[in-house]
């Protein structure tokens, strides 16, 4: 169990980029305004946290949370995060294009 938790270690490559020394604004086109993990507004918090979630052969993911402390909780299962966030991707796509 240890080696499969290793390996998968090994497989993604995860950075933080907490924004002590700059403003991190989720960008406008993010389509959140919560925070992934905890649904509490981004902001409210103090600013967001930006977060790098890299799988090798993957476009590098760009996610905000409302504190550093949401981190662990989106390491420890970030395929529900990430469904969640695909999720509203998709709400905000579709709402786009009816907007045409």
């Amino acid at each position: 169990m240890l080696a499969v938790a290793l390996g998968m270690g090994a497989l993604v490559r995860l950075q933080i980029h907490a924004s002590e020394q700059k403003a991190a604004a989720p960008k406008t086109d993010y389509p959140l305004t919560t925070c992934v993990v905890s649904d509490e507004q981004l902001g409210k918090m103090g600013k967001p946290v930006e977060y790098h979630y890299k799988q090798p052969g993957k476009p590098e993911r760009i996610i905000y949370f409302c504190c550093k402390m949401c981190i662990k909780d989106f390491e420890d299962a970030p395929e529900v995060y990430l469904r969640k966030l695909d999720a509203a991707t998709a709400r905000a796509e579709r709402q786009q294009a009816s907007n045409k």
